[in-house]
């Protein structure tokens, strides 16, 4: 691949989808056509037999492998879909992706400025949070203006946490844990895989603003909380290692900004937080409790700091 220089240079981009039915409809196909746009020799893989799926497929030009791995309960198994992506991939570049993500143009770009350091990589990034609720009109050339309007109005830029898409070189992702989509873990852990084998990992949030179309959580019966706290959710969690394994996107020692490639220094920081949170939660709990436990000796000292109100006029109360 890397003999055949800059032009050469193509993604295979693979998801799974929900059922295209209601709201996932839209946004999937909103999602999905975008990533058809980014050039004409871009690959696309659907996974899994879900309602609609064949059908878009079908009607978008993508290529559809219904066959898929499930937990018992439903879920996914993420290692049965990477293994077979990259299997069967035509490009030795290789994009899973959300199935609720509009991707932007530059996407192809980006990668151009990694892949020619010759070292198998792993590229994520941050996503925007934005609320979408029909179909958007790609046949306008300014589409992908008209979208960046939309997300610099009411759109929102989530934490490190979240991540969407994984852009990596083939053969990096192999026997992976039987961890499932649809839960929580899986895409920290994927980070600190990259890591583990010495991959070079870019943060690329600063470059490539990729659009969440949000969407509720109907196909947990618990809803979002199902999805971050149930059984199969803490089972990805023991899989993936626990703590020490979820990474973020500030994990990454190299960051993508407009001007290039660029050393960070913010994952020294980053590789720090899980264990803060584990020693220092604790000791706030004990400090916390010891407060409560003192609190009406406090009171008969007088040593109980007063609260500070803003404005002395107002009958307000400081909360």
């Amino acid at each position: 691949m890397w003999a055949q220089g800059l032009d050469a240079i193509m993604l295979t981009i693979f998801s799974t989808p929900k059922p295209f039915k209601g709201h996932s409809n839209v946004i999937q196909r909103n999602a999905l056509k975008s990533w058809t746009l980014l050039h004409p020799d871009v690959e696309v893989i659907l996974f899994g037999d879900d309602e609609g799926a064949a059908e878009v497929c079908k009607e978008l030009g993508i290529r559809h492998e219904p066959e898929v791995r499930r937990h018992e309960k439903g879920p996914k198994y993420l290692n049965y879909i990477f293994d077979r992506a990259q299997e069967i991939a035509r490009h030795d570049v290789l994009c899973y992706v959300n199935c609720d993500i509009i991707l932007p143009g530059n996407l192809r770009t980006a990668v151009e400025q990694i892949t020619p350091l010759r070292r198998p990589f792993l590229m994520v990034g941050n996503r925007w949070d934005t609320d979408i609720t029909k179909p958007l009109d790609f046949a306008q050339p300014d589409w992908q203006e008209q979208l960046t309007a939309i997300v610099a109005e009411g759109g929102k830029r989530r934490s490190e946490y979240f991540i969407d898409y994984f852009v990596f070189t083939r053969g990096l992702y192999l026997r992976l844990p039987a961890l499932v989509i649809g839960r929580v873990g899986w895409d920290n852990w994927l980070i600190w895989k990259a890591r583990s084998v010495g991959a070079m990992v870019v943060n690329a949030s600063a470059v490539v603003k990729a659009v969440h179309q949000n969407h509720d959580y109907s196909y947990h019966p618990a809803g979002a909380k199902g999805v971050w706290g149930d059984d199969l959710a803490k089972r990805n969690y023991k899989l993936a290692g626990g703590w020490r394994h979820i990474f973020t996107v500030e994990n990454a020692p190299y960051r993508l900004e407009q001007d290039g490639l660029k050393r960070s220094c913010r994952y020294l920081i980053a590789e720090f937080r899980p264990l803060m949170r584990v020693v220092v939660g604790p000791l706030w709990s004990v400090w916390f409790a010891i407060l409560g436990v003192t609190r009406p000796l406090r009171r008969a000292l007088g040593l109980r700091q007063k609260r500070v109100v803003e404005n002395q006029s107002s009958p307000r109360r400081m909360n």
